[in-house]
């Protein structure tokens, strides 16, 4: 479908380049972007034929953060709805909470953690606030020797945003990521890198080349159900209580896998011939 913020493209390996596009205002996030991009991967990207998205920005700038200049609440939320805990544990996906408190860019970190395909972040410029939050459920990041990541918050007089109070500690561990979001400095491709939230840094005529490069490199010849499967197990496996947690849901995800693509791995290894996986992403097993 069209969209007014974001524009996207898919490659002949089912690699989707989606890219934040509102260039002239550096990419800025606004309630649309946001809705758009929550669309994006709750449609577009469960398309079969899209095996892995990589995300980046038009122009100098990755997201500047959200867009200030909007009229009333800058963050799309209702002022009059006062709510409580219980109204969000009850009725999260009710009105008045669904559209006026329910934080914008947790509704597209969520959606981009659902998605059971790998999802990479091309850091292309500066990315602050939601700009750097929206990053942190996506699998893997990269950033231009350019990228500026900053968890600016204090600044503003606001808290983390986008689940990122989730995502952040288990990406860099707890004292790293408060002394992130308590400094609320900017930090350059480097000091990120040093701390644990990119891959890897790039010269920026590079950087999309090379997140896309990787990307192909985990869906070429590979099951999708059984990449879909291992992000969930990794996602949810690494938080629970005991192994013994992890062990039921790997069970149960072996056992789907080995009477499906599974046999076609096998049988493709066996035969020195490349695997013709017909698993979709969309069809994956119950394992929790």
């Amino acid at each position: 479908m069209a969209y007014e913020t974001i524009s996207s493209t898919l490659d002949d390996e089912g690699v989707a380049t989606l890219t934040l596009d509102r260039p002239d205002a550096l990419n800025s996030f606004t309630v649309t972007m946001a809705q758009e991009l929550e669309q994006f991967f709750r449609t577009d990207a469960t398309d079969d034929a899209v095996k892995a998205v990589v995300v980046t920005g038009a122009g100098r700038a990755f997201c500047a953060g959200m867009d200030l200049s909007a009229e009333g609440n800058v963050f799309g939320l209702d002022e009059e709805a006062h709510p409580t805990p219980e109204d969000l544990r009850d009725h999260l996906t009710e009105e008045p909470y669904q559209s006026g408190v329910r934080d914008t860019g947790g509704k597209v970190t969520l959606a981009i953690h659902e998605l059971p395909k790998p999802v990479i972040a091309a850091i292309n410029g500066p990315a602050v606030g939601i700009g750097a939050t929206m990053t942190l459920a996506m699998d893997i990041r990269m950033a231009s020797t350019k990228a500026r990541i900053g968890f600016v918050f204090g600044r503003l007089g606001i808290v983390p945003e986008a689940a990122s109070t989730w995502f952040l500690p288990r990406l860099v561990g707890l004292q790293q990521a408060l002394e992130w979001v308590y400094s609320a400095e900017i930090l350059t491709a480097e000091q990120a890198l040093e701390g644990r939230l990119l891959r890897s840094v790039h010269e920026p005529d590079e950087l999309l080349p090379a997140a896309v490069e990787l990307a192909r490199s985990f869906v070429v010849r590979r099951s999708p159900v059984a990449l879909g499967l291992a992000k969930r197990l990794l996602y949810r496996n690494s938080s629970v209580d005991h192994p013994i947690e992890a062990h039921r849901a790997d069970s149960l995800a072996m056992w789907h896998a080995s009477i499906g693509d599974g046999k076609e791995g096998v049988a493709a290894f066996l035969d020195k011939r490349d695997p013709e996986f017909t698993g979709k992403a969309s069809d994956l097993p119950p394992i929790y």
